[in-house]
């Protein structure tokens, strides 16, 4: 059985703690955990420890820490610029490409986009995507959580990209040349896709058009698609 992974705020300093809140609700009453059994602890900035269950409460665990590890940060980071997509796909795009390693993931209001985040509305909408990043990362037990920046521009995409999914791309993800260090940051379009004005400005701005193949994917999945393929380039998968 896969050990479930909890996020703390910070990682117990002593040999033994309590989990509580909502992530010892979760873990004491829908996940049921007992004495006995092995849980992980994750700050979400690369450092972890083992636990051992000592006893259950009424929403809380106590536990006995059995081990502590930190994880360097990736290098180079992966970042999408994902662009802002309608009703639960953006959501279903976050949720893949946290499980599949993005360390960022910067929301684009791309001219296509149907979805405009506007004051409360939009700030709703990144809290949806950073609790889904959230989950994700529990559900994949990564020790880095990833990023949720807030909404970008055009212009602002446009300074931090250096790859851009394009489907009239000449030049392949699987073969273009990527930096050892720093970082690749990654533009998908939204549902529409990305319009010429803008794939223009990302060109000028020295971004390179790339493509995966020949289908042209979902907003939903070309980013976790991507992912897979830098995943296996950089040698983290």
């Amino acid at each position: 059985m896969t050990v479930p992974l909890f996020l703390v705020a910070e990682l117990p300093s002593g040999p033994t703690c309590v989990l509580d809140g909502p992530e010892g609700h979760h873990a004491a009453t829908v996940q049921r955990l007992r004495a006995g059994e092995e849980l992980l602890l994750a700050d979400g900035r690369g450092g972890t420890a083992t636990a051992v269950v000592t006893a259950a409460g009424r929403g809380s665990l106590d536990l006995q820490i059995k081990s502590r590890e930190y994880v360097e940060p990736p290098d180079p980071r992966v970042v999408v610029i994902q662009g802002i997509a309608k009703g639960e796909r953006g959501e279903l795009a976050v949720q893949a490409m946290t499980e599949a390693g993005v360390d960022e993931i910067v929301p684009w209001a791309a001219a296509r986009s149907v979805v405009r985040w506007r004051g409360e509305r939009g700030d709703r909408a990144r809290e949806r995507w950073v609790a889904t990043a959230r989950e994700a990362a529990k559900q994949a037990r990564r020790p880095w959580l990833p990023v949720v920046a807030p909404a970008a521009t055009t212009r602002e995409a446009a300074a931090r990209a250096t790859l851009v999914l394009h489907e009239e791309a000449k030049e392949r993800l699987t073969s273009v040349e990527l930096p050892p260090a720093g970082e690749i940051t990654l533009v998908v379009g939204p549902e529409g896709g990305i319009a010429p004005e803008e794939l223009a400005t990302f060109e000028a701005a020295g971004a390179r058009a790339v493509r995966l193949g020949d289908a042209v994917l979902r907003t939903s999945t070309a980013g976790v698609a991507a992912l897979a393929v830098l995943a296996t380039r950089l040698g983290r998968w």
